[in-house]
């Protein structure tokens, strides 16, 4: 079964899944404008493309624990994975900036004093290298550096999840799946990461 869903992977472009994954953003913003998305169109719209990111975020982290443990090899849809992430979660924090608070003064008083904010931002900082770096070039560069850079995805993924569960505030069951999801996929990798250490 692996065998055969590899064999398929391996003719899918993967130029073709950015324009897959993307094409939610123009049909979000046309739904934003003509009240598809409810009576709080800003909110829901940075929800949506948030939420997205996270998805984007568990995908790239599933990709390991799905080879090691079953023979699934995704790893060529890993860095896209990663960089559909950081556009997703950039265009969130875009929503966010401009559209909701706008005002420069109010956008730094919620980072202090809003905890799942803060929380938020830092997740945003930790991708912002990693998406820099997500080129052949940057791995050349950085040699054996840039696996340990790109390991700070755990940390940052790990953050989205916990700004999901606070910005909620009531502790709903969806955010708890994807930490769930984000703890156990974390879980999954430790060993694979003792083994390299003891290497």
């Amino acid at each position: 079964m692996a065998d055969r869903i590899n064999v398929f992977v391996r003719k899918v472009p993967v130029w073709a899944l950015y324009i897959l994954y993307l094409l939610p953003v123009p049909w979000l913003l046309w739904q934003a404008q003509t009240g598809g998305l409810g009576r709080e169109p800003i909110k829901a719209l940075e929800h949506e493309l948030g939420e997205i990111a996270l998805q984007l975020l568990i995908f790239g982290l599933a990709i390991t624990p799905l080879r090691q443990y079953l023979g699934i090899n995704l790893i060529r849809f890993r860095r896209m994975f990663g960089l559909l992430a950081f556009i997703y979660v950039t265009l969130h924090l875009l929503v966010w900036l401009v559209l909701d608070v706008g005002v420069l003064s109010q956008i730094w008083a919620d980072i202090l004093k809003r905890p799942y904010i803060t929380i938020g931002m830092l997740a945003f900082v930790l991708l912002t290298p990693l998406a820099m770096t997500s080129n052949n070039w940057s791995v050349r560069r950085l040699g054996p550096g840039w696996r340990k850079l790109h390991r700070l995805v755990y940390a940052a993924v790990l953050l989205g999840g916990l700004h999901f569960v606070m910005l909620t505030k009531t502790y709903e069951a969806e955010p708890l799946l994807y930490m769930a999801a984000i703890l156990g996929l974390l879980a999954l990798r430790l060993p694979h990461l003792r083994r390299k250490q003891t290497v």
